[in-house]
């Protein structure tokens, strides 16, 4: 049953019309509802894992590392020519991408070939870059 609690007297409210705060004007707690959605909640072990995967993803060079890899299979030189960068800085951004299990790589001789983990990260990136483009 939904509980209706008082409001704290000493709590600051912005300088905005009421409705236009984004926040209730009173404290009213739907039990049920918390209920629910608290024996969904993931673990915090797992939350964290998450939020670390989005930090890594939070820089702009890794990005385009993980677009180009939604394009092709691609060796350190080919992402090193696309982005113009250094075989070096490139090999320490595929290992922090690779540590974090977002990309992955084969070995063909001499030769290593990165691709996007699984269709997990490709699908990530296209909903965060649909979500940018929306107008």
């Amino acid at each position: 049953m939904p509980v209706l609690l008082k409001a704290k007297e000493n709590e600051t409210k912005p300088d905005l019309p009421v409705g236009q705060r984004g926040t209730c004007e009173i404290t009213f707690v739907n039990r049920k509802k918390v209920e629910e959605v608290k024996k969904r909640l993931k673990p915090d072990s797992t939350i964290n894992q998450l939020a670390e995967s989005f930090k890594v993803l939070g820089d702009s060079t890794r990005l385009k590392m993980i677009y180009v890899l939604s394009q092709a299979e691609l060796c350190v030189c080919d992402i090193a020519t696309l982005l113009g960068l250094t075989d070096s800085a490139v090999s320490h951004q595929l290992r922090i991408l690779r540590n974090m299990r977002l990309v992955k790589y084969r070995k063909d001789g001499k030769m290593a070939y990165y691709t996007l983990d699984d269709g997990h990260i490709e699908n990530l990136f296209k909903e965060g870059l649909r979500h940018v483009e929306e107008k």
